[in-house]
């Protein structure tokens, strides 16, 4: 049971009292107004405000307030002028107002960077991290796992961008139907190159994708390949930095290739084709590489994994094995693939993501993603399980007995048990 704080209009008020209660919650006080709600937070033993965006409730002290007491603050929008709003008091991760209760509840256990006014960090959480999503050449579906992972991630309630680094032309922003026209993330290396990104110009340069479910925010990429000189291994590098100071988990979709010929051409300084991807792998936390479920798809993988833990060191990278199917790889599909790439690497698979053609087409069709356009995907609920197991795990309860370490469970509806090679 969580107590929770109200400051919302009298209907959308009612309405989220009645699903917090229906849900186990208490409700401690019922507000409307910024100085009500702030004297309920001073006075009250509160865990949770739930706060509208409207300027009479929500405000910078209202924020600093809930900071102060410990408070996690959660705010809904009802509209674009109230978004803005609430991204100028520091609040980046705002729910749509008609989200209903069970998309507001993760945000209950999330935790929210709050940058200062002047753009610069109230705190940096040790807990923020960068994933870096790569896959060989052969359109194995590395954007489509990079959106799906930082949507799933999203829902969880955690701040997330989602930045396209690929130096040969990003899919991103067509594939959530956003424009594209001034690519976020070069614009972002441009301000990082004259010292001038800060967690305001973020804002300014990315776009929000919106979801009851999760929103998060995007840096799109470049438009056309003959852009990747802007996309410095210098500029990434401290766009990277900034990202992980600004949200809770930052998703890197890179390109392909992780060659690095250009020092070997020259003893001179040369521009590095590859450096957005090579600096985005070095610089992360987690190292997702994305397979293709098909003789071809597995041998490209295999052939290219050397090179991504040459890149990677010490970041063992969580091998992510798309579109399963008997169809490429014959009976028991999720048993040859996982087989194969141990035999012939040495590699254990983090997750192996059944084909699902159809809610794919259906999230490109929609520029929406996997989890909005078709939530009971089994392609979607196993880039879930991965995602909560392996980027984002719950920790569990100190309490009671010591659990004695289990062993790696078995593949088990295309999700393995380890996740290491």
């Amino acid at each position: 049971m969580t107590a929770v704080a109200l400051c919302l209009d009298r209907r959308t008020l009612e309405r989220v009292a009645a699903e917090a209660t229906a849900s186990g919650h208490l409700i401690v006080a019922r507000t409307s107004t910024g100085k009500e709600i702030l004297a309920a937070v001073a006075a009250q033993n509160i865990e949770v405000a739930v706060v509208g965006g409207a300027r009479g409730r929500l405000s910078a002290e209202v924020v600093a307030a809930c900071d102060r007491a410990g408070v996690r603050l959660v705010v809904l929008v009802a509209g674009e002028s109230e978004r803005r709003h609430a991204l100028s008091v520091g609040v980046y991760d705002a729910l749509d107002a008609s989200a209903e209760w069970p998309a507001i509840e993760p945000s209950l256990r999330g935790v929210r960077v709050i940058p200062s006014r002047a753009g610069g960090p109230v705190g940096v959480k040790d807990e923020s991290r960068i994933i870096a999503v790569w896959g060989p050449a052969g359109a194995p579906g590395r954007t489509s796992m990079a959106i799906t992972i930082a949507a799933e991630l999203a829902a969880l309630g955690h701040s997330v961008v989602l930045a396209d680094a690929d130096p040969y032309g990003g899919a991103v922003a067509p594939a959530l139907g956003l424009l594209d026209e001034a690519p976020g993330f070069a614009a972002a290396c441009r301000l990082a190159a004259s010292d001038a990104l800060s967690h305001d110009e973020l804002v300014r340069v990315a776009q929000r994708y919106a979801s009851p479910r999760g929103a998060f925010w995007v840096l799109t990429g470049i438009g056309r390949a003959a852009r990747w000189p802007e996309l410095t291994a210098d500029r990434v590098e401290r766009v990277l930095a900034q990202c992980r100071s600004w949200v809770d988990y930052t998703v890197v979709d890179l390109g392909f290739s992780l060659e690095t010929d250009e020092e070997i051409t020259s003893d001179l300084f040369a521009p590095r084709r590859n450096a957005a991807t090579l600096t985005s792998v070095q610089a992360a936390d987690d190292v997702v590489a994305v397979g293709l479920a098909d003789p071809v798809g597995l041998s490209r993988l295999l052939r290219s994994f050397g090179d991504l833990l040459e890149t990677a060191q010490e970041t063992p990278p969580h091998v992510l094995v798309n579109r399963v199917r008997a169809s490429a790889v014959g009976s028991n599909p999720f048993g040859q693939v996982a087989s194969t790439l141990r035999r012939f690497g040495g590699v254990e698979p983090a997750a192996l993501i059944p084909d699902d053609p159809i809610g794919f087409d259906l999230a490109v069709l929609s520029g929406r993603t996997l989890r909005d356009a078709a939530p009971k995907s089994p392609a979607r609920a196993a880039v879930r399980r991965f995602v909560e197991r392996e980027l984002a795990p719950t920790p569990e309860p100190q309490h009671g007995r010591r659990r004695h370490a289990a062993r790696p469970r078995p593949i088990v509806e295309g999700v393995t048990g380890s996740a290491r090679p």
